[in-house]
């Protein structure tokens, strides 16, 4: 018999933390993370990383497993998920997918079939350095040659994504696009969205900014640097990290910083919408700036009812 699984997904600063804790303690549940950036250590702050408050009140898995300088790939990710998955069920608990990096909840919920190749750091940096060198153009005009069909699926801009899908390609022997099939997950799954409208959502991206800061956000990233991090790590990606070194190094003013960090958390924002679509009928979506987290509790556990009714 296949077991209940619940995914949260939304937009940055929607309010995923508050409302899967109050669906986890209700539902005997535990947190599965499903973001790309809080699996590292030491990047808490910028990356709103649940406090140790919060984890108290339920058990997260998937925090803090990676050191800053250390890659984590998606079928990586999609084995951690699966493993702390079934061992929560075995606790007779529930678990909680809750995330919004689009590829790793969507990896789990639709069962994608990704390839298990290791990063290949020697072929990523010849081909970063081709990037450099004659633009991002030249990396993409490779991968037209080698996989013409992940050519047409991968933004030409995404150059990581696209490395990504030369080095599989290369490793494996097959084209990255033949690794892009579906098994159905071993799961019944309900997917609950959250959203807001887009200015409230934006004020509360805003203030959320300028609470990082007020907590140390700037004497985080400082740290990461004199431990001897690279700005130019994928880890230091994530919103706002980058921005922040740019700034200790003295290329730019904190107010000049913290603007460069709110349009580009808006363009983030959009782009998670792509990937957690509002017409999509598998995800039930919940305005918060309409419904409190407690009505979304009382449908989860309706549906958790009717589940188990049904088996």
């Amino acid at each position: 018999m296949e077991k209940p699984l619940i995914a949260i997904v939304g937009p940055t600063a929607v309010g995923k933390t508050a409302v899967s804790l109050v669906l986890a303690e209700a539902l005997d549940g535990e947190i599965v993370s499903a973001d790309s950036r809080q699996v590292y250590r030491g990047m808490d702050i910028g990356t709103a990383k649940a406090t140790a408050e919060e984890q108290a009140r339920a058990r997260h898995h998937l925090i803090d497993i990676r050191d800053p300088d250390q890659t984590i790939s998606l079928g990586e990710f999609q084995e951690l998920a699966a493993a702390a998955i079934r061992a929560i069920h075995a606790r007779g608990r529930l678990p909680f997918l809750v995330g919004g990096t689009g590829q790793y909840v969507r990896a789990v919920v639709e069962g994608w079939q990704t390839p298990r190749v290791p990063p290949q750091p020697e072929l990523r940096l010849e081909l970063e350095k081709l990037a450099e060198r004659e633009g991002k153009e030249a990396v993409f005009a490779l991968l037209q040659e080698l996989d013409p069909l992940s050519a047409e699926r991968i933004d030409p801009r995404n150059l990581r994504r696209v490395i990504r899908a030369i080095e599989v390609t290369r490793v494996s022997g097959r084209p990255f696009s033949s690794w892009q099939t579906k098994k159905p997950p071993p799961y019944r799954i309900l997917q609950i969205g959250l959203t807001r409208p887009r200015e409230k959502l934006y004020a509360r991206a805003d203030a959320r900014l300028e609470q990082m800061f007020a907590q140390g956000f700037v004497e985080e990233v400082k740290r990461l640097l004199e431990a001897g991090y690279s700005p130019d790590l994928p880890s230091f990606s994530s919103l706002g990290y980058r921005e922040v070194a740019e700034y200790l190094a003295g290329e730019c003013d904190l107010e000049e910083t913290k603007a460069l960090i709110r349009r580009r958390t808006r363009q983030f924002i959009r782009r998670q919408y792509g990937w957690f679509r509002l017409t999509d009928p598998r995800i039930h979506w919940f305005d918060l700036e309409e419904v409190k987290p407690e009505e979304i509790l009382d449908f989860a556990a309706e549906w958790l009812r009717k589940e188990r009714i049904g088996n």
